[in-house]
């Protein structure tokens, strides 16, 4: 089984990054020393994560990596949330990575893969994720699954897993739905599972299969599926602008969050720059949470229109999000970092997907 948290922190205290086994899986996973240490300099890298590079590597280790590399690829897709996080270098402040999230779609049929939630599970849990909330989100016929690290739930990045459910629209929205998702593929192979397996049962891996297994599951947060025809994109977005997200982007990381000390003075100062926040922050019923974000970035695509030409269209991507999380007294009289969610919060930060209208550019002469 992994190392307790207590362990682990006390290998850490001796154990400088470029030495750790986290150095080793980002590395493999980069080919790009410069790549690594920029991750590094970015991340608040939780102390235990970072233990002595050996042949071994714990789910925790693997957990981190992947968790970094997603907020690397993320960055990539946000013009705005790269402008902020470069500002936040230079200023020498690093990102607390609080929560990540990706979105999935029930269908509750027979398939050569799981679906929905379960899709995510069955590499959550063999990494040290547990099930620690569940938020029904109504107003989008959808239902988020909050997953915690059961190793360091406070500094390991939670999961935010949603799952669309097709049967509370039309009829038609579901014939669109199963058509779409008719052509997804898995995106692990049988003996990545087993991977998976092992990871499950002994609670880590060999540092050779870790390094295989590491770039496998951030192939899990693409999109599996063919890219929806133009007429299918504009009947989905017609009742579901979420499932019209996932019909372009899939399962790619929807959104990363920086945990900041205060999320309304962090909006502000983003607004005076000319930067695309939200113009609300949600605040949960608890009064605890608070979460804010920017609107989501562009990505261009082009569908086929109902005759087959290709149409350039522009749709909303991921974004980057804000959270203040505060601390309460506990029944044991402990004191503890709230890391719950809330379903308004959840719902009112889904919009930054389903604000911006596609537009439109023109013919083009291939289909991406």
């Amino acid at each position: 089984m992994p190392p307790s948290n207590k362990e682990a922190n006390k290998a850490s205290m001796t154990t400088p990054a470029r030495d750790s086994n986290l150095h080793l899986l980002l590395t493999s996973a980069c080919r790009n020393d410069n790549a690594v240490q920029h991750l590094f300099d970015l991340l608040d890298v939780p102390a235990s994560t970072l233990r002595p590079a050996s042949i071994s590597v714990t789910r925790l280790e693997l957990a981190q990596a992947l968790n970094m590399l997603l907020f690397e690829k993320l960055l990539q897709e946000v013009p705005a949330g790269r402008d902020y996080v470069a500002d936040a270098a230079a200023a020498g402040t690093k990102i607390c990575f609080d929560h990540g999230a990706v979105r999935t779609v029930l269908r509750g049929k027979a398939a050569s893969f799981p679906d929905g939630e379960a899709l995510f599970t069955r590499m959550l849990l063999p990494l040290g994720y547990r099930l620690a909330g569940l938020y029904p989100l109504p107003r989008i016929n959808m239902t988020g699954h909050v997953y915690t690290h059961a190793d360091d739930p406070e500094n390991i990045a939670q999961f935010f897993v949603s799952e669309l459910h097709p049967e509370k629209f039309s009829a038609e929205f579901q014939n669109t739905v199963d058509a779409l998702l008719a052509s997804s593929r898995d995106p692990l192979s049988a003996d990545l599972l087993t991977l998976l397996d092992k990871l499950a049962d002994d609670g880590a891996l060999p540092i050779t299969s870790a390094q295989r297994l590491l770039p496998a599951m951030l192939g899990c947060f693409a999109r599996h599926h063919d890219l929806p025809t133009l007429p299918q994109y504009e009947a989905l977005r017609a009742e579901s602008a979420e499932m019209a997200w996932i019909s372009t982007e899939g399962n790619v990381f929807n959104h990363a969050t920086d945990r900041v000390a205060d999320v309304n003075a962090t909006a502000e100062q983003q607004r005076r720059l000319g930067r695309p926040i939200k113009d609300e922050v949600e605040v949960s019923r608890n009064g605890r949470v608070r979460q804010t974000a920017f609107r989501a970035g562009k990505v261009s695509y082009q569908l086929k229109d109902a005759a087959g030409a290709p149409v350039d269209v522009s749709v909303p991507g991921s974004f980057y999000e804000f959270i203040s999380r505060d601390t309460y007294i506990d029944d044991a009289g402990v004191s503890r970092l709230d890391l719950t969610f809330d379903s308004g919060n959840a719902q009112g930060i889904f919009k930054m997907t389903g604000a911006a209208e596609n537009v439109t550019t023109g013919t083009g002469d291939n289909v991406c």
